[in-house]
């Protein structure tokens, strides 16, 4: 009898993307969470996929144990009987590291951009060819023929260190999670590390400082707007509210014209990754235009709804560079329009940190609306930072809201609304919502 793949936490983003990408190839699988509802399971369910309570007897028979990062003895009854048992189970980035060696691996790492590269990334070469992968998003796919594995590279608490990919991309090097790295050169001391992991090709944007610093045995290839010093440049870009056109040249070869239906100087920047790494992995630049141009984005990547004709955009952005990116797609989609920021600082340590940045990067927007702080399971908030110590750095027109009341963001006549953060800043979303639908406007 063929073995289970048992996930605990199996309701996790990578982890159910997981999940569904080895039942798809063909493997059995299960996993146990809470009985709270999170929207990762709904793929888990319809695929048919068992999702149990936590429970000690979930653990009997043939399984290979797969655990998610967030359970220890101390808080979850599978992981303590595993351990008095001597039960193995393996970490979801340790699974990864060795599941990916029977692929022609390519993995996509960086501060920022991760989700949205290896999205354009997935998109285009599961066209192609028979491919595996698994987005940042929680989206996951698996192909029982598949030679090709894309998947997205964490350096949170250096998780990316078991993973042997033959290409790679690194969008840029940041400063964040400061929970866990210390500086900068922190951060960069873990890229360079996991770039020493690469066999076939390591593709870097050129224009980053550190990045320019990293070393490895794998050739590195620069890309970037600016010719000089770079391998692969973006130039004659035509940014229109239909997405961004732009043509990308090898070492000043031409290499055609590319469309991509998104927005934003840094969706470029990922498109132009891609396209550097498929052309030198040798695959049919005429396939990989063809399938850019269907690329329809990931989730909580400037996913855009319209309710009672008010456009709302919702993403993923929790830090500076972020913002900036997310308010420069709005503008380019949006030229006519007043962009509304609505913020959730994430974390109180990334809040104190970055303070001044998230001030500067949001007074790119026409006016400013924060949320609480919402703080992690990882931290304590100890009154070192309040968002009115945000509030008062902004000099665009801001105001504090609350889930239960919204109705300051009536206040503007033509305006996107942009709500941004990575905690629970939908439920502010969910509840402007309502407002709008509840709206009647009296035509007689």
């Amino acid at each position: 009898m063929a073995k289970t793949y048992h996930f605990i936490g199996i309701k996790g983003s990578g982890m159910s993307a997981l999940a569904l990408m080895l039942h798809q190839m063909g493997h059995k699988v299960q996993g146990s969470d809470v009985d709270k509802y999170y929207f990762t399971q709904r793929g888990l369910e319809q695929a048919g996929i068992t999702i149990l309570p936590f429970d000690e007897k979930n653990l009997q028979g043939d399984i290979e144990i797969i655990a998610g990062n967030a359970f220890r003895p101390d808080n979850n009854v599978e992981i303590a009987y595993a351990d008095q048992n001597g039960l193995s189970y393996k970490r979801y980035h340790e699974f990864l590291g060795s599941f990916m060696r029977d692929f022609v691996s390519m993995g996509v790492a960086g501060a920022h951009g991760k989700t949205s590269t290896t999205g354009i990334l997935s998109h285009v070469l599961s066209h192609i060819t028979d491919t595996s992968y698994l987005i940042g998003d929680g989206t996951g796919r698996g192909s029982e023929n598949a030679k090709y594995f894309v998947f997205e590279s964490d350096e949170y608490e250096r998780h990316f260190m078991p993973y042997h990919p033959e290409y790679s991309i690194i969008t840029n090097i940041d400063f964040d999670h400061p929970d866990y790295f210390t500086s900068l050169e922190d951060v960069f001391n873990a890229f360079n590390d996991y770039a020493k992991q690469i066999t076939k090709g390591l593709f870097v944007y050129g224009e980053d400082e550190e990045l320019r610093k990293i070393t490895t045995n794998a050739p590195i290839y620069y890309y970037g707007f600016e010719e000089k010093n770079n391998d692969f440049v973006a130039s004659d870009l035509l940014r229109s509210t239909t997405g961004s056109t732009f043509t990308v040249y090898f070492r000043g070869e031409n290499l055609g014209q590319f469309h991509i239906p998104t927005f934003g100087r840094h969706n470029i920047m990922n498109a132009t990754a891609v396209i550097g790494l498929l052309y030198t992995a040798g695959f049919d630049l005429d396939l990989v235009r063809e399938h850019l141009n269907t690329f329809g984005g990931v989730k909580r990547r400037f996913t855009e709804k319209v309710v009672n004709d008010t456009v709302i955009i919702d993403d993923f952005a929790h830090h500076p560079t972020e913002i900036i990116a997310t308010l420069d797609a709005a503008r380019q989609k949006y030229p006519s329009k007043e962009i509304v920021a609505i913020f959730q600082p994430h974390t109180f340590t990334r809040t104190i940190a970055l303070l001044d940045d998230f001030a500067q990067a949001l007074n790119q927007a026409d006016a400013v609306y924060l949320a609480q702080i919402y703080g992690s399971a990882r931290e304590v908030d100890n009154g070192d930072v309040k968002v009115e110590d945000l509030a008062s750095k902004i000099n665009k027109k801001n105001q504090i809201i609350t889930v239960e009341n919204v109705s300051p963001l009536l206040d503007h006549d033509n305006a996107v609304y942009v709500f941004m953060g990575a905690g629970d800043i939908q439920t502010y979303e969910y509840s402007f919502e309502r407002l709008l639908s509840n709206l009647t406007s009296n035509v007689q």
